[in-house]
């Protein structure tokens, strides 16, 4: 309902972009399925107005498309997005994390630490939903320490397209742990200030979670 949509800063339109946007990366919305203005204006309690608006810079972005005769259908992330998103990943994550090997702030590296600490709480207590927003954080603080404001850009966006991979990833069966390890080994990189080791460390990674998803793209139910 509208109550949802508390000012925090951003248009209602907005707002309602990313609660849709969000729906469709969760999976929420399948692909294939119909987004219907007057139903989603009902649901959350607003005009079609700002549904409208929304969906026009969801078809933008490829995530929806306008079919004559059908409607609005939902394109959702395929499997060749996501293989396409983990090539690219691997390539400006590496030097993001160079970047930040030699730009990287005591302050920045202590906020790693703790982000890697709750993983390590989380992993034991096999809590995969918040082993994945906190993937997110240990990520978005390497993109800052980078002192890239186009890099950090970019990678922000891609890991809105990651975001239900990234969780498919981290439920299979064993990958949390492995993911543990890989997040300490650019830790301790980057409190070394090594850009060698940091960018090899991120693409190793990242290089690990493609590979633990291959049976899932291989079923499509990415």
């Amino acid at each position: 309902m509208i109550s949802d949509f508390e000012d925090t800063g951003y248009s209602l339109r907005s707002k309602i972009y990313h609660r849709l946007k969000n729906a469709i990366l969760d999976g929420v919305y399948k692909p294939g399925e119909s987004l219907i203005e007057m139903k989603l204006a009902k649901e959350l309690g607003v005009s079609r107005t700002p549904i409208r608006e929304a969906i026009r810079q969801l078809e933008l972005e490829g995530l929806v498309s306008s079919i004559p005769n059908k409607g609005v259908i939902v394109e959702g992330v395929t499997p060749q997005d996501v293989e396409d998103i983990y090539q690219i990943r691997g390539m400006i994550e590496g030097l993001a994390a160079r970047w930040a090997a030699e730009k990287i702030t005591d302050e920045q590296l202590k906020e790693l630490k703790e982000v890697l600490d709750l993983m390590e709480f989380y992993t034991e207590k096999g809590n995969v939903e918040k082993l994945s927003e906190l993937d997110s954080r240990f990520h978005d603080i390497i993109f800052k320490a980078s002192k890239s404001r186009p890099l950090e850009s970019v990678l922000t966006n891609f890991h809105h397209f990651i975001q239900r991979a990234r969780l498919v990833s981290v439920k299979a069966s064993g990958r949390a742990k492995y993911s543990l390890q890989e997040h300490r080994r650019i830790y301790e990189a980057l409190e070394a200030r090594d850009p060698d080791a940091a960018e090899k460390a991120v693409i190793d990674h990242i290089g690990s979670a493609r590979t633990n998803l291959s049976p899932y793209l291989e079923k499509h139910e990415v």
